[in-house]
């Protein structure tokens, strides 16, 4: 076992290198599904998944990082250190469980520091039946011109206009306008697109690949930017329905310790959102029974994720600004989504370790019901 810090990695070119080699040393059956552009550093970009166990496992724990991009150090870290975890592997191969780690669902979002795809949409507001009516986010027309201000900082009154908006409106709303997904406006923040991205497409695929034998499937996708400080948030993942949302809580919920939260009943940090990316199970692995989470672990503010996106989306504007203005916004992008210490690593890695943990005795039928 590597210790819990050893995992991360400073760029996406690097987790991936430490990923694949990790699958390699352990023996995993390993495929890559190549994306289209190149990354920041001018490297090859790709989905990665490395299967451990079975290929025809009728109970397979899926273990996902950087459905938005930028959020990958986090997760990535996690499954470098799961793939040298051997107390770990021996749980889920002793239970039967087939765990199967999905390394950089969106990759052009790691390697380039943005949350969203080269097309410039949030993978999680994504999954849409694109020949019906999209969802309609009236409170973002309102805000999309002050969101991405003409410059970069945003001036004194671009500052103050935002100011006044959360004063009369309150911060929880403001996190619900910006973030709950607009689909009327393709270079704002959250957008969702007007068909499937590259991400979408290319997941639909590895599930096609790699679910069709599985008779009970759990996800844990991991996920960071909302929240205390290190604390990894356990957000029911899956459609609302009350018998998947005890099962969530009597295999993830510890009792109470470590709560189920969720976005229909408003106990999450997480605005109530569509497009979702775990629906792709129900339509590409309808004969699996399904349960999920996303881990979503503390970094900032929200007031500051949603300033670091603000420049994110600036940047992609104006490519022409000048090369320190772009370190600094990467920089500051970087920072809102993974918090370089040891002592948040080792949080981050204990707290999904132990989700993991849990998610294979679920589906073992020891996690409750």
């Amino acid at each position: 076992m590597i210790s819990p810090q050893a995992g991360f990695a400073p760029t996406y070119a690097r987790a991936r290198v430490q990923f694949l080699e990790g699958a390699a040393a352990g023996g995993m059956a390993i495929r890559s599904y190549n994306h289209p552009l190149p990354g920041l550093e001018g490297e090859a970009l790709a989905m990665d998944v490395a299967l451990d166990g079975a290929t025809d496992a009728q109970k397979l724990l899926i273990v996902s990082s950087a459905c938005h991009g930028a959020e990958g150090f986090c997760g990535s870290g996690v499954q470098v250190f799961a793939l040298h975890d051997e107390a770990w592997r021996r749980h889920a191969r002793e239970a039967g469980v087939a765990v199967l780690y999905l390394h950089a669902l969106n990759p052009y979002g790691f390697s380039h520091m943005r949350r969203v795809t080269h097309e410039n949409v949030d993978l999680n507001r994504n999954f849409q039946n694109f020949d019906q009516p999209l969802p309609v986010n009236a409170g973002y027309e309102e805000l999309h011109p002050l969101l991405l201000p003409k410059t970069w900082p945003p001036s004194p009154d671009n500052e103050a206009a935002i100011a006044r908006y959360v004063a009369q409106h309150g911060l929880p709303h403001y996190q619900s306008v910006v973030s709950q997904g607009q689909y009327a406006f393709a270079d704002g923040l959250f957008f969702g697109g007007t068909a499937p991205t590259w991400s979408n497409t290319t997941l639909r695929q590895v599930l096609r690949d790699h679910g069709q034998a599985a008779r009970n499937l759990a996800w844990i996708d991991l996920h960071t930017g909302l929240g205390p400080s290190g604390v990894g948030e356990r957000i029911f993942a899956s459609r609302e329905d009350e018998q998947a949302l005890q099962r969530a809580r009597a295999w993830w919920g510890g009792g109470g310790t470590t709560p189920i939260t969720s976005i229909y009943d408003g106990s999450s940090t997480s605005a109530p959102i569509k497009g979702m990316m775990w629906s792709a199970i129900f339509d590409e692995c309808p004969q699996a029974g399904y349960t999920g989470i996303a881990l979503e672990y503390g970094t900032v503010p929200i007031e500051s994720v949603i300033n670091a996106l603000r420049g994110a989306h600036w940047l992609a504007l104006h490519p022409e600004a000048p090369e320190a203005l772009q370190q600094d916004i990467r920089r500051v992008v970087r920072d809102a989504f993974y918090t370089d210490t040891d002592e948040w690593r080792a949080q981050v890695v204990v707290q999904a370790r132990q989700a993991m943990f849990q998610a294979v005795d679920g589906l073992s039928g020891r996690g409750g019901a």
